[in-house]
């Protein structure tokens, strides 16, 4: 198993102070100090390196297929957000043998015009914003259904949870959440955008579920 580039680097520094030290018992000891924080240092970073190394970088934007409605968007990553959410309207729920379902049309442009259907997940609770607050109301969050989707990023491949509300005020039809990216095992680099490309999962793609 090869080293992470930056403990051989750390340690082709230490093995560069040999030549540079003073034949005296004080420089001595002060060097194998050095050298021994240097190797302890090295050691810490290693569990770091080595879980950044598995996971892939991703743009501020990225193209996503949705395999399930036969769609690709662009979509915003959000580390900020916790759950992912696709832009639908006309968002009602309806029971399916017993059990509970959403039909909905997405909220993209005039060309989506027919329902979609999909079993229901779960309900999410989001917190308002301040200006979103209705005080006769009285309630600080919305409910959203939540159903499962197949995305596939790059060429990561995942089922994820998407809570549903109409985003056609925003740019983009689709925000990936924290929850989403740590399934896709993602890193996010703000000053990317659409590093990874279009999607190009295949048949065999590794699939988390």
């Amino acid at each position: 198993m090869s080293r992470p580039r930056p403990f051989v680097r750390l340690l082709n520094f230490t093995s560069r102070l040999a030549p540079c030290r003073r034949p005296d018992d004080a420089t001595d000891k002060g060097f194998m100090r050095l050298q021994s924080l240097a190797i302890i240092l090295s050691c810490s970073l290693l569990p770091g390196l080595s879980l950044a190394a598995e996971k892939t970088v991703y743009g501020l934007n990225e193209y996503v297929s949705l395999a399930d409605l036969d769609l690709q968007v662009a979509a915003k990553l959000d580390t900020g957000a916790k759950t992912a959410s696709l832009s639908a309207r006309d968002i009602e729920r309806f029971k399916r043998d017993g059990e509970t379902w959403v039909r909905f049309y997405l909220a993209i442009d005039e060309a989506h015009e027919h329902a979609i259907e999909r079993p229901l997940a779960r309900i999410s609770k989001i917190k308002r914003r301040a200006g979103d607050f209705d005080p006769e109301e009285g309630k600080t969050y919305t409910a959203r259904p939540v159903i499962e989707l197949q995305v596939c990023m790059g060429k990561a491949r995942r089922t994820i949870e998407v809570n549903l509300t109409d985003r056609s005020a925003f740019q983009y039809p689709l925000l990936i959440g924290s929850e989403a990216l740590k399934r896709l095992d993602a890193m996010v680099d703000p000053s990317l955008k659409y590093a990874a490309g279009k999607p190009g999962c295949t048949p065999d793609a590794n699939s988390a579920e």
